[in-house]
């Protein structure tokens, strides 16, 4: 029973970020001991508390992580939570994985222990997996809380907050019943949200002309079973979304794949498939993780981007640009790890001794100021063939500046990129691209160290980091397990996927009354269809949310987006909502900071960068483990203020 003089904490959003708030506040709570206040902790989350939406446990296990099991985690592990309250019986996943297999977790399914079993710590697990670990975890947390904590839950959604007179806060849920508390976390996760103009326009011209435009949407929440067998579907996007849409519309129908001659995959087809017409303004679709047993590639280390030279512009009191003093950091690191992979593996000759080349590259890259590219490129040209050479920032646009005659002539392009990409993913740290990606991947964590809560210009962050950086090493460095990309080349050998080539437009055909997709770049080449896909999430954008609670904070004034200067002096509305510096309160519509509401998770894109990224097990808590450290700072707050009773 809830002791009725206990302070009153409401997390609104009990998947992965509203869990690790609830974890943490129940960890301060154990570490302050017998003088800790009495808490009652109300948990808004209308899905199952742990995974909430995008993870929830009755999802299909086609759909998958893109991180290995050894790398996700929703409470402090390792020696880098060290400097926290310990965890009340929290592990990573793959210490949980362990543990089910050693038949330590009961009350699991019989597809849950079998999906166990067959995977290793380098393997890539089902959603629905993850699901089952994250309300595992939230149960357990629960259930080891002191006497003094109270947990409540409830299974309804929060469609509006506001401040009432004596400074508590009243929730009104959708049911109509409402709670009281006294402090208020917002872990809102993804959130739906309105189309842009042209995806409006889409939705209407299917509205009038009876065709089907699906917007953009959690992958779970898609009745895939509507879309016919043997009809051309237009998708929209090359992303993750796009691979949970082509399983399940593939293996998913009872397809089959299977190992063919040369390590690849063939398919054979249920007959039950779509034709799938897939389109990115790439023309490719995102890089696969590379095979290794561990997340950043053993072999890499980074010299150039470290924490100790990005952050010391922060620390000097020096507010730096991302392309003048944050990049060309990392891009040494990455030029050094693929030359260096490039001349441990290739079989190819080079115009100089690698040893002698790798020497001069070395000097080169430890050039102060700008001189140092010219330094590196006169190195490269010097001992290495043209088509061995290596531009970071063309691996965004694969096919700039190439007409294609003909859609089978783009088709042969993308299927020798997809079989390279899989053989590079296959061949691990022995690939030097593959390698040069695991530096961009580990210097991001760095990068978003030094960006975070005003670590760069807002005109930086916005053209930059934002507009060149974010689209390269998403496509890099975010992709889909390894065997999506092999699956995918076997499907276009088997004539279920087509593309329709970089740049693409899409419209409405007056004359055939359908959709039509198209690109600049290939002649003679266009598809049409009843029905077009957005495989993309809603847009992270508070402005534009459906969601009722953030459209009537919105419109109380109790939040505010958080703006921007762009480059040209005009201001720019962020993703995210208006914040102070951790423990991340909510700023109002006067500019005021609330002192008992908090943020976290991916409504602090506006001051975060990377805030859907997992907190990775046994990162430092302040790198990869940044999520965590949010929580933990949200919930000290909170303990803070309850025994001073504010």
């Amino acid at each position: 029973m809830e002791n009725q003089e206990a302070r009153r904490v409401a997390v609104i959003g009990g998947g992965p970020r509203g869990t690790s708030v609830v974890e943490r506040l129940i960890a301060g709570h154990r570490a302050l001991g017998a003088g800790a206040p009495a808490l009652a902790l109300h948990v808004i989350e209308p899905y199952e508390a742990g995974p909430g939406h995008v993870w929830r446990t009755d999802q299909s296990r086609l759909f998958l992580m893109n991180t290995p099991c050894l790398y996700p985690t929703v409470v402090p592990v390792g020696p880098a939570a060290a400097g926290v309250a310990s965890s009340p019986g929290g592990v990573s996943f793959d210490t949980w994985r362990a543990r089910v297999n050693d038949g330590l977790v009961p009350g699991l399914g019989d597809a849950d222990l079998a999906e166990c079993a067959r995977l290793a710590s380098r393997d890539f697990p089902s959603r629905a997996l993850y699901g089952r670990y994250l309300a595992w975890t939230f149960a357990e947390v629960v259930r080891q809380a002191p006497s003094g904590v109270a947990v409540v839950r409830h299974p309804q959604e929060a469609v509006r907050l506001r401040r009432l007179d004596a400074g508590r806060w009243r929730i009104l849920l959708d049911d109509g019943s409402r709670v009281h508390a006294d402090d208020v976390v917002l872990a809102l996760g993804h959130l739906a949200a309105t189309l842009t103009p042209e995806q409006g326009r889409l939705q209407d011209v299917a509205a009038r002309h009876g065709l089907q435009y699906w917007p953009p949407a959690v992958p779970a929440d898609v009745t895939w079973d509507r879309l016919p067998a043997r009809k051309t579907v237009l998708v929209r996007g090359l992303g993750l979304n796009f691979f949970d849409a082509m399983i399940q519309l593939t293996e998913g129908r009872g397809g089959r794949f299977a190992p063919a001659d040369g390590g690849r995959l063939e398919y054979t087809p249920s007959g039950r498939e779509p034709r799938l017409v897939a389109a990115s303004r790439r023309g490719v679709p995102y890089r696969a993780k590379a095979s290794l047993d561990s997340y950043i590639p053993r072999s890499i280390e980074l010299r150039f981007c470290t924490p100790a030279r990005v952050l010391a512009f922060r620390r000097s009191g020096v507010q730096p640009g991302f392309d003048h003093d944050l990049w060309p950091l990392l891009h040494r690191d990455v030029l050094r790890v693929y030359y260096t992979t490039l001349c441990r593996t290739t079989q190819r000759p080079l115009t100089a001794a690698p040893e002698a080349f790798l020497a001069e590259l070395d000097s080169a890259l430890g050039t102060e100021g700008p001189a140092w590219e010219a330094a590196a490129g006169e190195a490269v040209a010097r001992a290495i063939p043209v088509d061995l050479r290596l531009d970071v920032e063309a691996l965004a646009h694969p096919f700039a500046g190439r007409r294609f005659a003909d859609g089978e002539e783009l088709a042969a392009a993308v299927l020798a990129y997809l079989d390279a990409d899989a053989g590079g993913s296959a061949a691990g740290e022995d690939d030097p691209l593959k390698m040069a990606i695991g530096a961009l991947n580990a210097g991001r964590s760095v990068i978003k160290q030094a960006v975070a809560d005003g670590g760069i210009s807002d005109s930086s962050w916005n053209a930059e980091l934002r507009g060149w950086f974010e689209p390269l090493v998403e496509g890099l460095a975010s992709g889909p397990p390894p065997a999506r990309i092999a699956q995918l080349a076997a499907l276009v050998r088997a004539g279920i996927v087509r593309f329709v080539g970089p740049n693409p437009s899409f419209g409405f055909d007056q004359d055939e009354g359908l959709f039509r997709a198209t690109s600049p770049w290939v002649q003679g080449e266009s598809f049409t269809a009843r029905y077009l896909v957005e495989a993309m999430m809603p847009a992270n954008r508070v402005s534009t949310s459906l969601s009722p609670l953030m459209r009537t904070l919105l419109e109380d004034g109790s939040v505010r987006p958080r703006t921007r200067m762009g480059e040209d002096g005009v201001p720019v509305t962020s993703a995210g909502l208006d914040v102070t510096v951790p423990p991340y309160r909510a700023v109002d519509r006067t500019g005021k900071a609330q002192d008992s509401l908090f943020v976290i998770g991916l409504q602090l894109a506006s001051v975060q960068w990377g805030t859907a990224i997992a907190a990775e097990a046994g990162a430092p808590l302040e790198a990869g483990g940044r999520t965590l450290l949010d929580a933990d700072a949200i919930a000290a707050a909170l303990l803070e203020r309850a025994a001073g009773g504010l």
